[in-house]
Parts: structure tokens; C-alpha cells; sequence
């Protein structure tokens, strides 16, 4: 799935994945040129950290979402998680383990790419 969203970023926005640490290999920021805002992370965790009565490692990916309607109905679905490693409230972690499907993680990486283009007030 990893690289589905990566060919998908690339052909939709221009975005390949940057690879910031050193001591995190296989996480992945994709990042606008624009604003050079976040609008997609994709790690390999613990699947423990988000879900307790799971075992092993998942590959997530983290989103973000000025909805919280939207945020608050997808935290009730199979597969979304509160925003694993990011503190703000308005990120959402997305199992890519096949339990979400591929077209529904599109839709949340161009919402979450059209939120980070937004400029704050000053």
C-alpha cells in the first residue's frame, strides 16, 4: 500500500516521500512543495500503540482532517486510529493493512493535502 500512495502522491500533487531520520529508516513525510506543510506520514509502529489487543508491527499512515465530524465518524470505523505521534487533535492514523480501502485513503490524503495548503490567520 505504501507504494500505491506514494505513486498516487507523486501523480496527484508532485510529492515523492522524504525520509527525514536516520534512526526511523521506513517513515515516510509527505510534505506540499507550496507551504511545505505535512499532509501525510507513514510509519511502520507497534500495532500495540494504537490497539492494545493487537500484536506485531502495521504500517499507518496519518492524515489530517479540519472536520471533526468526519474525524469523529471515522474514529468509529474498523482501521482509524487518534493520530498516532502527533499531539494535535485533528490528525488521524489509517491501518494500511488492507481494512480501509486504498480509494477511501486517496480521498483523506487530498483532504488532508487541501488542509495543509490553508494559511493561518495572523
Amino acid at each position: 500500500m505504501r507504494e500505491r500512495i506514494f505513486s498516487y502522491s507523486k501523480e496527484e500533487y508532485g510529492v515523492t516521500p522524504e525520509y527525514l531520520w536516520a534512526r526511523f529508516p521506513s517513515y515516510a513525510v509527505l510534505r506540499r512543495a507550496d507551504s511545505r506543510k505535512w499532509f501525510g506520514l507513514i510509519m511502520d509502529i507497534p500495532f500495540e500503540k494504537i490497539d492494545k489487543d493487537k500484536n506485531g508491527k502495521v504500517d499507518i499512515i496519518n492524515v489530517k482532517l479540519d472536520d471533526t465530524m468526519l474525524l469523529d465518524l471515522l474514529l468509529t470505523q474498523e482501521g482509524f486510529y487518534k493520530g498516532y505521534h502527533i499531539s494535535r487533535g485533528n490528525w488521524i492514523s489509517v491501518t494500511l493493512d488492507g481494512r480501509v480501502d486504498i480509494k477511501k485513503i486517496f480521498e483523506l490524503l487530498d483532504i488532508s493535502y487541501a488542509a495543509a495548503g490553508k494559511n493561518k490567520k495572523r
